[in-house]
This record gives structure tokens, C-alpha cells and sequence, in this order.
């Protein structure tokens, strides 16, 4: 029947209305909140390059996690910083590392948050690459081991989910079996099957202290022009033993979270990476947008994507906004 029979703007007509009959609803049980923990004590002290996120010495990093927990949001993803650097990462599966006092400390005080853990070396290594330096490239196999020594010293910390993110080939395998013959097979983990060589990783990399020390990270990290190569690699990644898979960044990649999610049945996370966080706060403090809405519309957008989970800064401040 055409108009004026049908009107698509009655479902329209009310806020009430509009919200029954919408489409994609957001919830706290979507986010993840990343925290970074370095080295040392007493320690909370703001990130320059990233608004309202702070480096937390691991003594106090259970209090922000407390609070995380008590806004709804079901998990927090840690970034370690160590006291010091080599060229394997060694400080990676150290027990007195950063991350592995973090998670002991977190779960003594709030054992019902979620503990997710990066698996990754290029906070830890000297050169600030993913692994292991052979002849100016990273080297994969050798890698993948060390890899496997980082996750299991997660596990043995008390980690719920270990999340590599170095993407090297086979990474998921070598992981998978060191937890499976350590005796940690509920340990899961959340791959970071498709991560994209992005330019939006910039204040992350100030934060995380891990910018390279020369070239790039291009022979590892993925094209931004391949969708298909994406699909490849989630694939590949969920046979090796990945219980969910990721796409990284997310708004310039919704195209690819949206072919995963009709692909795949697995759990699809989706990460807001720090350039995508900041780009809109810094569009907020010049005045041009508005930061609450613009946040629930981008985040909306990735779970529309098809999206289950969203590792997000904007975390506590929409949990706060739905909570209203």
C-alpha cells in the first residue's frame, strides 16, 4: 500500500514508541573496559595522549577494576608496562609482572569481574615489535613460543580469557596447547583474528609505551584494503582453538565485523580502539559535536555491525548513561 497508507514516520512519533520497536539495543553486558598497569607502586597517573585513562600500579589497579565492576560492565582487558625491557620480552611471563600482580589483585577483591589479559610483546620488547627480531624481521615460530609462555603465566595468575594480539601465524595453536597441557582448559580465548596495520593506534601506542623503534608492523598486522584475508584469518584462528574472535579497529572495519558475524557463530568482539576515542573527545572539546551522543551512536553502530562484544574507553561513561 503506498502513502499514505503506509507512513514509516508513526513509529516515530514518541520516544516510548520509537524505543520498542528498535532495532539494536545496547546493554553494560556488551563492553569490556581496558586498563593499563605498570610497574611499581602507587601509582595512578593520567595518559596524556588518551582523555580520562590513567596508568595504575597494580596495588591499585583493583580499585578502578571495583569500580568497573560495580557500573555492570562484565570484564576489564589489561595492558602491561614493565619496569624494564629486553629484546625477547622476558618481563612478559615474568610472576612479578605487572599484569600477573594485577590480576591476582583484582580477583582477591572483585573474583566476579571478568580478567582478560593482552598477549603480546611489544610493550616488553626493547624494539618495540610484537616479537622476536631475526635478521631486522619478527621472527613467527619463535615468537609464538614466547607467546605461549606469556599466556600461560596469565593463566597461572588467575586470568579468565587470554587475548593475543601479536598476529603472528599459529599463535592460536601454540597458546591453546600450552594451556591445555598445564591443566587450563577453561581458559578461553579471544583472538585477535583480524587486526588491521591502523592508523588509529596512535595514542595507544603513547600509552602503551610501545611505538617500534624502527619500520612498521605491516608484515604482521593486516592490510586495511583486505576483507576477505580478514575472514581467512578468523577462520583460521577459531580452528586452532579461539573461543571468540576480534576485529580491530572497529568503525572502519564494520563492513568485516558484519561478513564475521554472518559467517561465523562464535562470540565477535570489536574493538574502539584509542585514535577512534579520541578523535571524537577531541571533536567534543572543540565544541563540534556532542560527546554522550556521539559515543552512544558509534557504539550502537558496532553492535548494529553484529558486534556481541565491545572493548571500549567509553566503557564506564555508557554504562553510566544506560544506566540512567
Amino acid at each position: 500500500m503506498p502513502f499514505p497508507g503506509i507512513r514509516m514516520r508513526r513509529l516515530r512519533t514518541s520516544a516510548t514508541l520509537r524505543r520498542m520497536v528498535r532495532e539494536t539495543s545496547l546493554s553494560v553486558d556488551d563492553f569490556v573496559y581496558p586498563l593499563f598497569v605498570r610497574a611499581g607502586e602507587g601509582t595512578r597517573k593520567p595518559i596524556s595522549s588518551m582523555t580520562d585513562c590513567f596508568h595504575f600500579s597494580p596495588d591499585l589497579i583493583a580499585e578502578e577494576a571495583a569500580e568497573v565492576a560495580s557500573l555492570g560492565i562484565p570484564a576489564v582487558l589489561l595492558f602491561g608496562l614493565p619496569e624494564k625491557k629486553d629484546e625477547q620480552g622476558s618481563e612478559a611471563w615474568s610472576e612479578d609482572g605487572p599484569v600477573q600482580q594485577a590480576i591476582r589483585e583484582i580477583k582477591k577483591q572483585t573474583p566476579e569481574l571478568l580478567v582478560i589479559t593482552d598477549v603480546c610483546l611489544c610493550e616488553y620488547t626493547s624494539t618495540g615489535h610484537c616479537g622476536v627480531i631475526r635478521d631486522g624481521k619478527v621472527d613467527n615460530d619463535p615468537t609464538c613460543e614466547l607467546l605461549a609462555k606469556m599466556a600461560l603465566s596469565h593463566a597461572q595468575a588467575g586470568t579468565d580469557i587470554v587475548a593475543p594480539s601479536d598476529m603472528m601465524d599459529g599463535r592460536v595453536r601454540a597458546i591453546r596447547d600450552a594451556l591445555e597441557q598445564n591443566g587450563f582448559q577453561d581458559v578461553a580465548i579471544l583472538s585477535y583474528a583480524a587486526k588491521f596495520a591502523s592508523a588509529f593506534y596512535g595514542p595507544f601506542r603513547d600509552a602503551a609505551e610501545s611505538a617500534p623503534a624502527f619500520g612498521d608492523r605491516k608484515t604482521y598486522q593486516m592490510d586495511p584494503a583486505n576483507a576477505r584475508e580478514a575472514l581467512r584469518e578468523i577462520e583460521l584462528d577459531i580452528e586452532e582453538g579461539a573461543d571468540m574472535v576480534m576485529v580491530k579497529p572497529a568503525l572502519s572495519y564494520l563492513d568485516v565485523i558484519r561478513r564475521a558475524r554472518e559467517r561465523f557463530d562464535c562470540p565477535i568482539a570489536a574493538y574502539n580502539v584509542s585514535g577512534e576515542y579520541m578523535m571524537l573527545n577531541a571533536a567534543a572539546d572543540a565544541g563540534l559535536i556532542d560527546r554522550d551522543a556521539a559515543m552512544m551512536e558509534v557504539l550502537t553502530s558496532i553492535k548494529r555491525a553484529g558486534a556481541d562484544i565491545i572493548l571500549t574507553y567509553f566503557a564506564k561513561s555508557a554504562a553510566r548513561l544506560l544506566r540512567t
